[in-house]
This record gives C-alpha cells, structure tokens and sequence, in this order.
C-alpha cells in the first residue's frame, strides 16, 4: 500500500499553556507543525477530499485544541495533538507534531522552545 506525507507547517495560535501563573494571564503566540504520513487508499486514484485527510479540518482540530484547555507542558499538548488527528483521521500512520514556544520563561535569549512528538500506529 503506498503513503504519502501532509505537512502544515508553522500554524500560528495564541493561548495560555505553561507552568507560571502569568502564562495563563497574558498568553502567547505557540507555533505548530504537524506531519501526518497518511496510508493512500482510493485518495490518488479517486482524487476525492473524503479519501484522504482533510487539512483543513486538521487545522480546525489543532487551533481547537490549542486555543482550548491549558496544558502545563508543550510535550502534554504535542501529544493531545497527535492523538486526536489520529483519532479523526485513521489512515494517519504516523503522525509527527512540533510545538514552539517563542516567549519560553527562560533567563536567557533563544529563538524558541521546542518539542516534537511521534506516534505511530
């Protein structure tokens, strides 16, 4: 059976996840992407949005769970992520999903913080 990979790269959103207090009272911008190496099935052959993931609707899934419940940790939220675009779409086989954080409270300078998270299945 052959794959084939979607990427939706530096998706954009602000929320309130971390472990400080003034975290969930100013928020901040979280970037995110997410690799889904999808199994094709009919999807090249029938050329048909409903054989395939949708990646607009994967979108919509990510903003809402990043827009949604504060997690403490960005590895916590990287894999609500990828369990639940597994969850909605299962010919997902493996699905990779990076969280950067660019305010991380850390004392120093740096671009951002980051976690990626893998699952397969």
């Amino acid at each position: 059976m052959s794959r084939y990979t979607i990427l939706l790269k530096n998706c954009s959103f602000f929320a309130r996840h971390g472990l400080l207090e003034q975290e969930e009272t100013l928020g901040q911008r979280f970037f995110v992407d997410a690799e889904m190496e999808v199994e094709a099935g009919d999807a090249l052959e029938t050329d048909d949005i409903q054989n395939t993931v949708d990646y607009g609707v994967a979108f919509d899934l990510i903003e809402k769970i990043v827009a949604g419940q504060r997690r403490y940790l960005i590895e916590a939220l990287a894999n609500d992520l990828a369990t639940a675009l597994r969850r909605r779409y299962p010919q997902i086989m493996r699905v990779k999903i990076t969280v950067r954080k660019p305010s991380a409270p850390v004392p120093g300078i740096l671009d951002y913080a980051q976690v990626s998270i893998e699952q397969n299945g």
